[in-house]
């Protein structure tokens, strides 16, 4: 059974980072493309960034550049997000998603729906 866990949300002041990991299980990890979308309230679901299969290339979306890195360690089993200087607008669940194939870039725009996901972490950043 596929699954993605994802975890280290929590309340944070503005300024502050954030690492968010998303722990597969049930599946080799090396074989998914694993992207990071988020949802704020009121809004709609937005692609944040992706890592591919085999050559970890990265992607991220346009506004997500610059303080969002993401990374994979298969070894682990585990994606992470890391977010730095996070701002009162990164206020949103986090969620991670995976797909069988070389790489997720063309799913940050929201056309394309992943397969599997998590259940969500929620980022807030307030002080």
């Amino acid at each position: 059974q596929v699954q993605l866990v994802e975890s280290g949300g929590g309340l944070v002041q503005p300024g502050g980072s954030l690492r968010l990991s998303c722990e597969a299980s049930g599946f080799t990890l090396d074989f998914y493309a694993i992207g990071w979308f988020r949802q704020a309230p009121g809004k709609e679901r937005e692609g944040v960034a992706c890592i591919s299969v085999g050559n970890d290339m990265t992607y991220y979306a346009d506004s997500m550049k610059g303080r969002f890195t993401i990374s994979r360690d298969n070894a682990k089993g585990t994606v992470y997000l890391q977010i730095n200087d996070l701002k009162p607008e990164d206020t949103a669940v986090y969620y991670c998603a995976g797909e069988r194939i070389a790489t997720m870039r063309y799913f940050l725009g929201g056309t394309l729906t992943p397969q599997y996901w998590g259940q969500g972490t929620q980022v807030t950043v307030s002080s």
